[in-house]
């Protein structure tokens, strides 16, 4: 287990949920506010641009209020928050299921941490077209991956988080944890192959 006064002293959200149980109403609040971008952005990269992402972060952060008093900091903060996005995410998507989730999004819901976007350079209309149509293809690509698969992507390339991180948030291994972002990548190389063919002819 990891030594939680070395993870409070190096973690802000340790040290803001910390005082959060020992009774500092403002640290909930500042931990609202340095989270919530983060936690808007992997909701949108697991689910899509839903309408009900506003209500799942307000969520996410309920069930952290709710943890207060058996929070304890054995990992990093942000590795135990993904933990409960991820399944918040999961549950919000077997509500939804044999509904199809709407990927597409405007530039301002890209702006609050979609998919990446395509650079802002004046771009002929065919070729403003071949890119969203791939920006489109990566976003259904990502959206047919298991779940798991999926997450644990989006925390490898997005989040940039090591997959003993990765592992921590999906309660896993760190082989099990390789061998999913390794299948999520040849799913995805699978599904965009015509893409890419396309970008090589």
């Amino acid at each position: 287990m990891a030594d939680r006064s070395r993870i409070g002293a190096r973690d802000p959200g340790v040290e803001g949920m910390l005082a959060f149980q020992r009774g500092d109403e403002g640290a909930f609040d500042a931990l609202v506010e340095r989270y919530s971008g983060q936690v808007w952005a992997l909701i949108t990269r697991f689910l899509g641009p839903v309408a009900v992402r506003e209500d799942l972060v307000q969520e996410v952060f309920l069930r952290v209020l709710r943890s207060r008093e058996r929070y304890r900091p054995t990992a990093r903060f942000s590795t135990w928050l993904y933990r409960i996005v991820f399944n918040l995410c999961v549950h919000e998507r077997e509500r939804r299921s044999g509904s199809e989730v709407s990927l597409e999004a405007s530039a301002e819901e890209e702006g609050h941490g979609g998919f990446d976007r395509a650079d802002d350079s004046v771009r002929a209309p065919f070729e403003e077209m071949e890119q969203r149509d791939l920006i489109e293809a990566v976003r259904a690509a990502i959206a047919a991956l298991p779940d798991r698969q999926r997450m644990a992507l989006v925390l490898a390339r997005y989040e940039e988080m090591s997959f003993a991180e990765i592992a921590e948030v999906l309660d896993s291994s760190e082989p099990a944890i390789k061998s999913l972002v390794h299948r999520a990548r040849e799913n995805l190389r699978v599904s965009l192959a015509p893409y890419l063919a396309e970008e090589t002819a």
